[in-house]
């Protein structure tokens, strides 16, 4: 309870002005494309609201700037996930190279690159730099950030790995990713392929470490537990309910869900399960364990609650989920629905 009052009353009103902001600094975007794109992203509240949810951990004094660096990255994840979609005559190029600004959002004092070098539309006035330099100048004043920036770059070098290698079918398919994450999976961990790059794509463990940071005193050890919590268990659940949400858009736009290598919709729901109970025994190890596990489930909520889900398949997999991570789950997801409504 002590979590989502923090949320709702302190966090979530910097949020909406965190977005205001963005939203109209795209408006202001010359390239009618990028500014379409940019507003997409930006529409896609959730996904900043999720990251900002992490700011609960931040002490008092600290909780405006965790704000400020998690809408930021999410901000700049969500456009740049839409940029690397679009034609493009080398699209790994492509996308790895948008993607390299995630890892300048972490790096204060490296200077930019031409993110736009293989992309077919470039002026966007600014705009990504902005939000780059915004999430940098607010993790520069955060006291454990140079600890903790370490685990950071990691987590976000997987991330550039899995969006440089998910493609679409026209752009040459999983085969490169599959590669990728069969050599990328923990040995002993049981993982499938797909569940290794779905750990790697998710942003859990980044916004996890930035609100970390924001705690004097934390040091290398801790970012190690705190990245360990979440990779791969915990981001692998991630981003899997989000291709739950984006399965009906994937196939339309010819990408192919990670859900649908499971051989069932039976068999999804168990490993989603297993997942989630790995997740929950994995966050009860780092500091502030209880609002990791209210984050958990709040993230779990979120994605079934989705209206874009399959009804069926999302009640299956509520079902297993609350066997995983207990009656917590359909309470939150009552109050995901009454939010929803209460937005419309």
């Amino acid at each position: 309870m002590q979590t989502a009052l923090c949320y709702l009353l302190l966090v979530l009103p910097r949020v909406t002005r965190e977005l205001e902001h963005w939203h109209v600094r795209a408006e202001r975007i010359p390239d009618a494309e990028l500014r379409r794109h940019a507003l997409q992203a930006l529409a896609k509240r959730g996904n900043m609201e999720g990251a900002a949810l992490f700011a609960t951990i931040a002490p008092r004094a600290q909780r405006r700037t965790t704000v400020r660096a998690l809408v930021a990255f999410q901000t700049a994840y969500n456009y740049l996930d839409a940029l690397a979609e679009l034609p493009s005559e080398d699209p790994r190029a492509n996308s790895a190279q948008l993607h390299r600004a995630l890892f300048l959002a972490l790096h204060p004092d490296r200077p930019h690159a031409d993110y736009y070098a293989h992309s077919p539309a470039r002026d966007d006035g600014g705009y990504l730099r902005q939000i780059l330099d915004a999430c940098r100048q607010a993790l520069a004043e955060l006291p454990s950030y140079a600890a903790l920036a370490p685990s950071a770059r990691r987590v976000a070098s997987r991330i550039v790995d899995f969006q440089t290698l998910n493609l679409s079918e026209t752009q040459g398919g999983h085969d490169a990713l599959r590669r990728w994450a069969s050599a990328a999976t923990p040995a002993g961990s049981g993982l499938a392929w797909w569940e290794t790059a779905a750990g790697a794509g998710s942003s859990l463990a980044l916004h996890a470490l930035i609100a970390a940071a924001a705690t004097p005193g934390l040091d290398a050890f801790h970012a190690e537990q705190i990245e360990l919590a979440y990779w791969p268990w915990t981001g692998a659940l991630h981003t899997l309910l989000d291709s739950l949400v984006d399965r009906r858009e994937d196939r339309r736009d010819g990408r192919r869900c990670l859900l649908d290598y499971y051989r069932s919709q039976p068999h999804a729901a168990i490993r989603l399960a297993s997942l989630a109970a790995r997740a929950r025994e994995s966050v009860r190890r780092v500091p502030h364990a209880h609002a990791h596990r209210v984050i958990l489930t709040a993230m779990c909520s979120h994605y079934l609650c989705a209206p874009q889900c399959e009804q069926a398949e999302a009640r299956a997999i509520t079902r297993a989920l609350t066997g995983a991570l207990g009656a917590a789950l359909p309470i939150t997801m009552l109050i995901s629905r009454t939010r929803r409504v209460a937005a419309c």
